[in-house]
């Protein structure tokens, strides 16, 4: 693009790198306004990223080309995640053992019921919506399958139901569906995890003296003589921990795998866990894990918002988001619920729980600021698992009933 009879040129990459610069910073003025204590956060650079995508997608793809742009996109998209997800289990690695053996139960049954629900809400959605449509049935639950992913933010549950619909024409459609619900996913957990606190009228201090302390192996590690650093920011074994992480993540048996994100969380934990191998230590200082949580967070929104903005406007049908709200909406209430008549749980976990029965990667990242800890991350951690097997299988299980 050129400026000012081209005095101001800026084409290819640069274009690229100074959209993504743009996008920060037109997201985290439009995440700081405040309605009544509620705010978007992070997640509006994702409500600004999404804008871009709809109406500078094809100015960017002709600078470049589109397979390029298509790739920057995925590989921005993905060091996003692994930055904010290692962070995070650096982050709970002290607490999660402790908080999982306290509630283990609890985690694994919040995690089924909030995917289960989820699947149950899309069958019958399919069921009615078939006779209203269309599209043909094998089309239509395509379509389904990738709103479910969407709202549930599952970038491994939108892998399994693409595999599972197997032709390229069904495949293209998961694609969509998941584009349109998943603008609702991020934002309806993100807003969700803030109103809930309000209308409970929770006492934050109170809430936070109910997550568990930090464990008693990590404070035996601090007692030790000085460990040895490989750098003053502890990135040599956060760097460490995401290669392995990346390694484990992309094992596959038959469909499932455990995706760079589980793989990169389930290393981390380990990592922030023991504190330290021998006289080596493999704790990052809390700053740098703080800057790599928020950096991450930002370049996964960025990533996907420009590329489901791209589609979106392409794509867009009403009734098909409807669906979107409807799927996110139903199972993270009634998981809500369960968690806090049922369960038992206190507030903040039974609000981690969600996020990460959610897969919501953004709405953790909310909910630390709203708590005022990142304690809160323990709950995640150990809910996303689970709802990372359950929402794989659930997709395929839709499919083939449905097919």
């Amino acid at each position: 693009m050129e400026f000012f009879n081209g005095i101001l040129s800026i084409h290819g990459v640069s274009f690229l790198m100074i959209s993504v610069i743009a996008i920060t910073a037109l997201g985290y003025v439009l995440g700081r306004i405040t309605i009544k204590g509620i705010s978007l956060g992070t997640a509006g650079v994702f409500i600004i990223a999404l804008l871009y995508g709809c109406i500078f997608y094809k100015d960017l793809s002709n600078e470049i080309n589109t397979d390029f742009v298509g790739n920057a996109l995925k590989i921005i998209d993905n060091l996003g995640l692994i930055l904010f997800v290692t962070a995070v289990g650096f982050i709970a690695g002290p607490n999660f053992f402790g908080n999982f053996k306290k509630n283990f139960k609890s985690y694994v049954l919040l995690a089924i019921i909030i995917i289960f629900s989820a699947g149950l809400t899309c069958a019958g959605c399919i069921l009615v919506g078939r006779n209203f449509t269309d599209l043909k049935n094998e089309e239509f639950t395509a379509m389904l399958s990738g709103i479910l992913s969407g709202a549930l933010t599952s970038t491994p549950g939108f892998s399994a139901a693409k595999d599972a619909v197997g032709t390229d024409h069904l495949q293209s459609i998961v694609s969509v569906g998941y584009a349109i619900a998943y603008i609702f996913g991020v934002i309806g957990v993100v807003l969700f995890v803030q109103i809930i606190p309000k209308l409970t009228k929770a006492n934050m201090e109170k809430e936070r003296a109910f997550l568990t302390p930090a464990s008693k192996s990590n404070l035996k590690a601090k007692k030790m003589s000085k460990p040895i650093e490989m750098d003053s920011f502890g990135i040599m074994p956060f760097a460490l921990a995401a290669f392995f992480g990346i390694i484990i993540g992309s094992f596959k048996f038959g469909n499932f795998s455990l995706s760079t994100t589980g793989g990169c969380l389930l290393v981390s934990l380990l990592f922030g866990h023991f504190g330290h191998f021998g006289k080596l230590s493999v704790t990052p200082k809390d700053s740098t894990l703080k800057v790599f949580r928020e950096l991450g967070l930002m370049f996964f929104l960025i990533g996907a918002g420009i590329s489901g903005g791209a589609k979106f406007v392409q794509y867009f049908d009403a009734v098909y988001f409807v669906y979107g709200i409807i799927l996110t909406i139903i199972p993270m209430i009634l998981g809500y619920l369960f968690a806090k008549y049922v369960l038992k749980l206190s507030l903040l976990n039974n609000l981690g729980s969600i996020t990460g029965g959610m897969t919501s990667t953004p709405a953790l990242g909310t909910l630390i600021s709203t708590a005022g800890t990142e304690n809160v991350a323990s709950a995640y951690a150990a809910t996303y698992p689970v709802a990372l097997i359950s929402v794989v299988l659930v997709e395929q299980f839709l499919i083939i009933l449905f097919k």
